[in-house]
């Protein structure tokens, strides 16, 4: 007979079983060509620690900790890690998720992967250039396309229109 303890303490013991399994890791993947590619050491000096950690590693920044989610300048959002211009702030809106949001990337500058880490189906977002983990997309955006890219505030740089 199932009861309510029994379902709960299965899926508490499911999510942390899900939790320490180890993530799919940029390191352990075979390494794949990028315009923008450097060693790992390389990365490490270009990059803080926090944006070494979502670019080269897959994190995820705490929510509602990034300035860019509270940047309503017009302007382009672009790869902290190579400088690739990814987002137009014309397509930014504030979905309530602690994240910078956009419902669509510029042409040819992101590409998606899935991603089933954490026992999650999702799609990865990265920069087509240096390969640079973003954020996932989500089909719970608004129109025109329906996408919520959501993306990590340090993995992206902001660039203010000219006056």
């Amino acid at each position: 007979m199932t009861t309510r303890r029994l379902f709960i303490g299965g899926g508490v013991a499911g999510v942390a079983a899900a939790l320490l399994m180890s993530r799919r890791g940029r390191a352990a993947a075979p390494a794949e060509k990028f315009e923008v590619a450097y060693s790992d050491a390389e990365w490490r000096k270009k990059l803080s620690p926090d944006q070494y950690a979502v670019l080269r590693q897959d994190g995820t920044e705490r929510a509602f900790t990034s300035p860019l989610l509270k940047e309503h300048r017009r302007g382009v959002f672009a790869c902290a890690g190579c400088d690739l211009d990814l987002f137009d702030s014309k397509t930014k809106y504030d979905s309530g998720t602690g994240w910078p949001s956009f419902w669509a990337p510029l042409d040819n500058a992101v590409v998606e992967e899935n991603d089933n880490s954490y026992g999650m189906v999702r799609k990865a977002v990265h920069c087509r250039r240096c390969g640079g983990h973003l954020g996932h997309v989500f089909n719970d955006g608004p129109e025109p396309t329906g996408l919520r890219y959501c993306m990590n505030g340090v993995a992206l740089t902001f660039k203010p229109a000219d006056a």
